[in-house]
């Protein structure tokens, strides 16, 4: 897979997308990730290749112009063997979910686009912009940080980055999992401060381990998420 991320501020990728699991992918050709500098996409013509005006209108704040834009997303176009899915990264996009993740995961190429300023002029997102996707009902500086964790949430599901495939399969929010948030897990030593591990878990009975979770999930989810709960037709 492949995922190109066009940005004015590349520099921010390295740390992120080069350490971890994420890091790791990429070193052993699981996805390819390059960052693009959008401003490379524009006329040099006062030295130093301005990518944002004014907006028509009057107003506050500066806009990203089409133009440069739409040169960066074709120059990813031309150097891919599929079209690139092109994603801008916006507040005003669908939230960002799991299965959405699970679904850009199984895509041959991504193109994120990382907005900044007050926004991208409306044409470039008419011409090129396949979707926009948000990850929270706040507005940040840029589409940079939000670019990283949408790539974060790709790359872990791509088959093999995890080393065991299961473990995102009992993600919260997992397709299969029945939207339920994960219940609470353990680990060595059996008892902490004062506090045990569920003896449940120490029984070695695996029925009794999963009837255990599954009912944490439940009770976790009505605590914490009962929203993920108004299609169920019953509770347990």
């Amino acid at each position: 897979m492949k995922i190109s991320i066009i940005t004015l501020f590349p520099e921010m990728f390295d740390g992120p997308l080069g350490t971890s699991i994420v890091g790791r992918a990429v070193e052993t050709g699981q996805v390819e990730i390059k960052t693009v500098q959008l401003r490379d996409f524009a006329p040099d013509q006062d030295g130093r290749r301005t990518v944002d005006e004014p907006p028509f209108g009057g107003g506050a704040g500066m806009v990203l112009q089409a133009e440069p834009l739409v040169a960066a997303v074709d120059s990813v176009a031309e150097k891919s063997e599929s079209k690139p899915h092109v994603v801008l990264m916006s507040a005003q996009g669908a939230p960002l979910t799991h299965r959405r993740a699970h679904e850009l995961s199984e895509m041959d190429s991504v193109t994120l686009v990382c907005g900044h300023y007050e926004g991208v002029d409306e044409r470039f997102i008419e011409l090129r912009v396949d979707e926009e996707i948000s990850i929270g009902d706040f507005v940040m500086t840029g589409g940079e940080i939000p670019a990283m964790a949408v790539t974060d949430a790709i790359v872990r599901l791509i088959p093999g980055v995890l080393g065991d495939d299961d473990s995102s399969k009992h993600d919260s929010f997992a397709p299969g999992s029945d939207s339920l948030l994960e219940g609470p897990v353990y680990t060595r030593p059996a008892k902490f401060m004062g506090l045990e591990v569920p003896k449940e878990l120490l029984t070695g009975d695996h029925a009794k381990i999963e009837a255990w979770r599954r009912k944490q999930a439940l009770r976790r989810t009505e605590e914490r998420r009962p929203d993920l709960l108004n299609d169920w037709p019953e509770t347990e």
